[in-house]
């Protein structure tokens, strides 16, 4: 039975590092038609990242272009709406850290609030992309909670905005909503 894929968008995938997740999203969107727009959250400071960034791009066909969004992710996606482009979001934890590192701790629960409302509001297949970071041990300090924290509060509220969830693990994806 053929089923429309709007009925699954918006649509949040989370996984651990190097899960597959990425790819798992990029192939979720393109189940529909180009262009797409890639917004990218990652700053690109050191050599790990660069080679880290290349290889998604090398993923991606000329139908992408990206959008580099480190801090305001919510504006960003507004100005998409009305543009007839299929976007992914790469990724919610990035984004996280980014406004952590930039001292913005004490706004980034409003700053999910604003993202959760900017998915509900989208006029256009949008696909996020977040880091499940709360199953390994307890962080040695207090940023490190601080950020482990502030992301599970993230996916839940995102995946509350999200008509669907999949989790993706060892490049399997398993749905969850």
């Amino acid at each position: 039975m053929w089923k429309d894929p709007f009925d699954s968008i918006p649509h949040l995938v989370l996984g651990g590092a190097r899960s597959g997740k990425s790819a798992f999203a990029e192939q979720t969107l393109a189940s529909f038609h180009p262009p797409y727009v890639y917004v990218a959250t990652a700053q690109v400071l050191d050599e790990e990242m660069r080679d880290r960034v290349a290889r998604h791009q090398a993923r991606r066909t000329a139908d992408w272009e990206t959008l580099e969004t480190p801090y305001d992710l919510s504006g960003a996606l507004g100005r998409l709406g009305g543009a007839g482009k299929a976007v992914l979001v790469d990724c919610l934890t990035i984004w996280i850290s980014n406004l952590l590192l930039r001292g913005d701790g004490e706004e980034i629960e409003t700053r999910i609030h604003e993202l959760c409302l900017c998915i509900q509001r989208a006029d256009y297949p949008l696909v996020l992309v977040s880091n499940e970071v709360g199953w390994g041990i307890v962080p040695d300090n207090a940023l490190a909670r601080q950020f482990r924290d502030l992301a599970g509060f993230a996916n839940q509220k995102v995946a509350a905005a999200c008509r669907s969830v999949t989790l993706v693990a060892a490049g399997i994806p398993l749905r969850l909503k």
